[in-house]
C-alpha cells in the first residue's frame, strides 16, 4: 500500500539542473484541504501513478491565488500577460519514489495562460472570470467558471489572515499537504513530471469567515462536513518552474518501488 512506502520528501526540494521554462511569482493563496474517500479519488488518476496518502488517508485541496510577474527566461514580464488569478484543485501523487501535485482542475482568469499550459503542460486548465479583492487583513476571492457546462464549479471565499506560522516540518500533516516541488500532468497516452522550485512556503494562520464551493463536488467527490485544514500565504513567493518531461505510459505502472 502507498502509505507504506518511505518516499524522499527532500532532494525533490532542491533545483534540478537546467534552465526554467517559467518565472512566476506567487502571492495570497490559501490552502484548504479535505479528506476524502480513496476510492473515489483513486478513479480520477492515471494508473500510472499512485496515491499519496497521509497515514493512509488521501486528501484533496482547493488553493485560490493570484499569479504576477510571469515571463519566460531573459524576457521581462509583460502587463496584462503576466497576471492571472488561479483556482486549483489538487491532490497527491508519487511515481517512482517521487511525491508530486495532481491537479483534477486548474480554472484561471487569464485565456493566454490557460492555452499555454494547455498545450505546453497537458494541464486541464479552463477560464473563467474572477476578483480578488484585498482589505487590510481580508482577501475576497470569486471564481465562476466561463462554460458552466452541465456540472457548475463556482467558488466563493474570504478569509481573514492571522498569525505568523513556524515553516512545516518533515514528518507532519503540514509538510504532507503544503511543500511539494513538482507537478505530474497527462495527455491521455503519456505522463510527464515537471520540477518547481521555490524557498519553503511562508506560512500563516487564516480564518474563514465565508466558503461557498462546489469546485470539488464538479469532480464527483464528497468530503466531510467537518471543517477544512486551512493556511495561508504569509509572503509574495518567487516561483521557477522548468519543462514537463516524459516519464512513461499513463496506463503504465510505476517502474521502481522505493524501500
Amino acid at each position: 500500500m502507498s502509505e507504506n512506502i518511505d518516499l524522499d520528501r527532500t532532494s525533490i526540494r532542491q533545483p534540478p539542473s537546467g534552465w526554467p521554462l517559467m518565472y512566476q511569482t506567487w502571492d495570497k493563496l490559501l490552502f484548504l484541504h479535505w479528506p476524502v474517500e480513496r476510492e473515489s479519488l483513486r478513479r480520477l488518476i492515471p494508473s500510472g501513478l499512485e496515491l499519496d496518502t497521509w497515514e493512509g488517508t488521501a486528501w484533496v485541496g482547493v488553493t485560490p491565488f493570484t499569479i504576477t510577474s510571469a515571463r519566460l527566461p531573459l524576457s521581462p514580464a509583460v502587463p496584462f500577460l503576466s497576471t492571472s488569478h488561479e483556482l486549483n484543485v489538487r491532490t497527491y501523487v508519487h511515481r517512482d519514489g517521487v511525491p508530486g501535485v495532481w491537479f483534477l482542475s486548474l480554472d484561471a482568469s487569464n485565456a493566454l495562460a490557460v492555452w499555454g499550459a494547455r498545450i505546453g503542460y497537458s494541464l486541464p486548465y479552463v477560464q473563467s472570470t474572477m476578483e480578488l479583492r484585498c482589505d487590510e487583513e481580508r482577501v475576497n476571492f470569486h471564481s465562476v467558471r466561463a462554460d458552466r457546462g452541465p456540472v457548475p464549479a463556482e467558488f466563493h471565499a474570504t478569509w481573514r489572515l492571522g498569525e505568523q506560522l513556524p515553516e512545516a516540518q518533515l514528518g507532519t500533516l503540514d509538510f504532507f499537504l503544503i511543500e511539494r516541488y513538482c507537478l505530474y500532468s497527462c495527455d491521455g497516452e503519456r505522463l510527464y513530471r515537471a520540477r518547481i522550485f521555490h524557498r519553503p512556503w511562508p506560512l500563516r494562520s487564516a480564518q474563514v469567515e465565508r466558503l461557498s464551493s462546489n469546485m470539488v463536488a464538479s469532480h464527483g467527490l464528497t468530503v466531510a462536513d467537518s471543517k477544512p485544514v486551512v493556511h495561508a500565504q504569509a509572503a509574495a513567493l518567487k516561483v521557477q518552474i522548468w519543462p514537463p518531461v516524459a516519464i512513461g505510459c499513463a496506463d503504465d505502472p510505476p517502474t521502481t518501488h522505493p524501500k
